[in-house]
């Protein structure tokens, strides 16, 4: 057995430390052989609302109106989506669905210059946007509206209040 310094990374002296106790596990019919240690690993768990950090010159604005008219700007990357950054910002943003497109709770009323920027609602989205409150000409889902370099400047109002309706709210009783 090599002798470690006390400058030695710890996971060595933890792999000598093992190497001792199996060193003295016995081999015998009577006795279970000791096999190497199991090692555990995991992978990262992915974060939803996590934001890129803009690149320098390439931050795109965004404002957010609140429904008491309180205006709050952001620079954010492309690809960044709108509920994403009212969430990471502690918007009032509820997004029930996680950003799947499966409420309309991230509904946002975008102003009407940037709104023919944006590309056409799919189905999907359209049919979510019929729950909103407050729908109008230019609502939109903050899950579905990504940031481009057309859209920097975008500006956003929050209804001044959600529907958050769910399967269950149409089970008869």
């Amino acid at each position: 057995m090599p002798c470690l310094s006390p400058n030695t990374n710890p996971a060595t002296w933890k792999q000598a430390r093992l190497l001792r106790q199996n060193a003295h596990v016995s081999t015998s019919s009577h006795a279970p052989a000791v096999s190497s240690p199991r090692r555990f690993s995991s992978t990262p768990v992915p974060h939803h609302g996590h934001l890129t950090p803009p690149k320098a010159g390439e931050e795109r604005k965004v404002t957010f109106i609140d429904k008491d008219s309180q205006s709050t700007t952001f620079s954010v990357a492309d690809g960044d989506n709108l509920l994403d950054i009212a969430q990471a910002n502690d918007l009032e943003m509820e997004g029930a669905c996680g950003g799947s497109c499966a409420c309309s709770t991230c509904h946002v009323i975008v102003e009407s210059t940037h709104y023919d920027l944006m590309p056409e609602p799919d189905d999907d989205e359209n049919d979510m946007l019929d729950l909103a409150f407050g729908l109008t000409e230019t609502s939109r889902l903050g899950c579905q509206v990504k940031m481009t370099k057309e859209l920097d400047g975008l500006v956003v109002r929050l209804p001044s209040m959600t529907r958050n309706l769910q399967a269950s709210d149409f089970v008869s009783k």
